[in-house]
């Protein structure tokens, strides 16, 4: 699916140097696969090696296994370990990113 947006829209603007939760379940989301993966790798770079991001994502696309873990693995490969939390009541879905220590 191509973005249907002009401006990419940014999930953080700042280095987290703490564990944190980015929303990628927002209706634009749900609209748009490309978004979401984007967006997860865009949280992802911005976390400080060491902790880790919850990953949000819409439940319209179904479970982050069957689109997201692999994308995440080749954007990072082995710096990474990327697991399933759970289910949210809303219908959207939480996965862990932990960015490993350098």
């Amino acid at each position: 699916m191509a973005s249907t947006s002009q401006d990419p829209i940014s999930v953080t603007d700042e280095r987290h140097d703490n564990s944190w939760s980015a929303n990628l379940e927002k209706p634009e989301h749900g609209e748009d696969l490309d978004l979401v993966l984007d967006g997860a790798v865009q949280a992802v770079e911005y976390t400080v090696p060491g902790n880790h991001v919850n990953l949000v994502t819409h439940g319209e696309h179904g479970h982050p296994s069957e689109y997201l873990f692999e994308h995440i693995e080749a954007e990072f490969g082995e710096t990474i370990e990327i697991e399933y939390v759970e289910r949210c009541g809303c219908g959207g879905h939480v996965s862990r990113v932990q960015v490993l220590a350098e």
